[in-house]
Parts: structure tokens; C-alpha cells; sequence
């Protein structure tokens, strides 16, 4: 079974930098894409950051200019260097794989990690 596990979070910070990883175990295939998401208190998990398995990339506007995305495909692992942190930042950070298929797309979700953006 598929499993994504993150890494990397904790407490920073503002203006501080932290580097989230997320690796794929279990699997026999690769992913067409991966990306990170967030969820702070009484908000709506959001896209931070997807990157393809070709590279390319987008982001949130929040989050455009301070973080970036980047991936190892040999490795299934996808990372996130989040930098000039910002209190607003402060959220639980999932992992996401997609896979495509004919007519289907597959979703994969870690367990998530904190990351706290505080003085």
C-alpha cells in the first residue's frame, strides 16, 4: 500500500526557513504529480505548492516568491523549502500524490505536519 510520510516541521521563527520532505514508500508506479497542501484552525485545506513529474509548478499566491517545490522522482520523494515565514503560515502541511490513469486520477495523502511560525 501506498503510504507518504512528511517530515520537517516544527516551530520557527518569522522571517525564519524550514525544508519539508515527503516520501513515497509502497509504491510500484510513479507519480504524474505531487504537491503539498495546508490546513491552519477553522480554515479550508488549501494548495500550497504541485509540481508534475515533467517539473513544472505552481503555487499559491500567498506563498509565491518565499517557497519552492522540487522533487526526486528517483526517490518518490517531493520536498518543500518554505522561506521568509510568516505567522499566517502557521498550518498542518499535507502531502499529496496524484497518479493519472484512463478516465481516473488516484489521490494520496500523508499524515501531515506541523509547522508554527511564532516569535
Amino acid at each position: 500500500q501506498v503510504q507518504l510520510v512528511e517530515s520537517g516541521g516544527g516551530l520557527v521563527q518569522p522571517g525564519g526557513s524550514l525544508r519539508l520532505s515527503c516520501a513515497a514508500s509502497g509504491s510500484i508506479f510513479s507519480f504524474d504529480a505531487m504537491g503539498w497542501y495546508r490546513q491552519a484552525p477553522g480554515n479550508q485545506r488549501e494548495l500550497v505548492a504541485r509540481i508534475t513529474s515533467g517539473g513544472n509548478t505552481n503555487y499559491a499566491d500567498s506563498v509565491k516568491g518565499r517557497f519552492a517545490i522540487s522533487r526526486d522522482n528517483a526517490k518518490n520523494t517531493v520536498y518543500l523549502q518554505l522561506n521568509s515565514l510568516k505567522s499566517e503560515d502557521t498550518a498542518v502541511y499535507y502531502c499529496n500524490a496524484e497518479r493519472f490513469r484512463v478516465g481516473r486520477t488516484s489521490n494520496y495523502w500523508g499524515q501531515g505536519t506541523q509547522v508554527t511560525v511564532s516569535s
